[in-house]
């Protein structure tokens, strides 16, 4: 099954104006937009770093109760959540799993099999 959608849980949290702390969100696999629009973003022409900060903020669909996740409150992550979210961005985008030929254990009959190498990530 084609999986476009993937749990994850912040190390910290973010910490809203009212004190919640929202630790477990969705990231959606990255479009070729999500990528290239924020590239117009002044902020980004100013300084190519905030490129992240707005990828993340398409590609996050929901963090703890907000679903519409903003630049700034990417902004006031903690570093080690915006990190952790950086890597898992990558994860989700940049690996696929390869499928390997194998024998049926149960069966004897050649069956194709997906290699798990993100182990089971939004299941």
């Amino acid at each position: 099954m084609f999986k476009t959608e993937f749990l994850f849980a912040l190390p910290k949290g973010f910490v809203d104006k009212e004190g919640n702390v929202h630790k477990e969100g969705i990231m959606r696999l990255a479009t070729a937009a999500d990528e290239i629009h924020p590239m117009r973003d002044r902020r980004v022409q100013d300084n190519p770093g905030y490129l992240t900060v707005l990828l993340l903020s398409r590609v996050i669909t929901n963090l703890g109760t907000i679903e519409n996740v903003k630049p700034e409150e990417i902004e006031k992550l903690f570093t080690v959540d915006f990190n952790y979210l950086q890597e898992f961005y990558t994860r989700i985008n940049q690996f696929e799993n390869p499928n390997i030929e194998t024998e049926c254990p149960h069966c004897g009959k050649n069956v194709e099999v997906a290699l798990d190498f993100l182990g089971n990530l939004g299941e």
